[in-house]
């Protein structure tokens, strides 16, 4: 039987993703899903689903979650420290890394993220509907999650039918990414800037501002020229997640999954896909270093991400239930 859950608070800035919305950007419908891909994929894979079932993406103050229908089983990703509230009064600590099995009435109550985001997984993933191949919430249009917005009190989520409703409960070492520069590749409109601007982009420290959303997050640094006050506007053209756009005050601005499909900026140079997971879990105050890369380091970074990820799920740990254990002894 599949699960339902309600929303007893909302927290601050928490909606459905999966992993996003390809196949409409022509239309100008932006490619959305989760900030941070490989993170929401270790939420999933504790919660027993396929790694692009759609999960709550949670970040500043999560959600609060009761179980209306189930049992559900719950997993959370990320830097937070859930708790339980049992149908009984009972309250336990449900620690992030660690599936949780919740029966009717019980609540979920995650509180704050400590940077970045985190993602909640439930046991065959939320079952809201599918637009445009996709579940993720994507405000700006009004498309996916629950009717186009983020999580309201009152709201009702249901749950996917698990692939196995009687798995125990699993558990894993957090997932952790490295703190090298974010890595790029130059362009295509580097020639739009003086020499010493592109020198100054890749030897620089840049502080991230509060200026920053699921669609993009301005940077706070040394000035990057262009090398004419006509150089920082170009006809419109094509970006995507990634892109590092420079207006005319000379600060950067790197565009996130939900940033739109055209831009009139010049692009200095385009984050790596294997880097992007890492943005989101920057915040405000945290400093960026970037460094120049060709497209054959950025699709090793990418290969190498991956095998990472899979190593990690290779040591997920499945704790036994009492039916397999009466099994075994048959």
């Amino acid at each position: 039987m599949s699960g339902v859950l309600e929303v007893l608070n909302p927290g601050l800035g928490n909606g459905i993703q999966d992993a996003g919305r390809f196949g409409y950007r022509h239309m100008g419908i932006t490619v959305s899903g989760c900030l941070d891909r490989p993170l929401a994929r270790c939420a999933n894979a504790l919660a027993g689903n396929a790694a692009d079932a759609a999960c709550i993406e949670v970040r500043v103050m999560g959600p609060a979650l009761k179980v209306v229908q189930g049992p559900v089983c719950l997993a959370v990703a990320g830097n937070m420290v859930p708790k339980v509230r049992r149908a009984d009064g009972r309250q336990e600590e449900a620690p992030a890394w660690r599936s949780v099995t919740l029966d009717v009435g019980d609540v979920l109550e995650t509180g704050t993220v400590r940077g970045g985001v985190a993602y909640i997984a439930v046991g065959g993933g939320f079952d809201t509907p599918v637009q445009l191949g996709s579940r993720s919430t994507y405000q700006r249009a009004l498309i996916g999650g629950i009717d186009g917005r983020l999580l309201a009190k009152g709201d009702s989520l249901p749950c996917g039918v698990p692939a196995d409703p009687l798995q125990g409960e699993r558990h894993a070492a957090p997932w952790t990414c490295d703190e090298c520069p974010i890595r790029v590749i130059l362009g295509p409109q580097q020639e739009h800037f003086t020499a010493a601007a592109l020198q100054e982009f890749v030897n620089s420290a840049y502080t991230v501002t509060p200026q920053m959303d699921r669609m993009g997050m301005r940077l706070d640094g040394p000035p990057l020229k262009h090398v004419t006050p006509e150089a920082a506007d170009i006809v419109s053209d094509g970006v995507t997640p990634g892109v590092i756009q420079v207006p005319g005050n000379g600060q950067p601005i790197i565009l996130l999954a939900d940033c739109q499909t055209v831009g009139g900026y010049p692009k200095i140079a385009t984050v790596i896909s294997a880097d992007l997971p890492r943005l989101a879990q920057r915040k405000p105050g945290d400093v960026l270093r970037f460094r120049a890369v060709d497209a054959a380091e950025a699709k090793a970074a990418l290969l190498d991400l991956e095998s990472r990820w899979r190593a990690w799920a290779d040591t997920l740990v499945q704790e036994t239930t009492d039916d397999d254990a009466a099994w075994a002894a048959i």
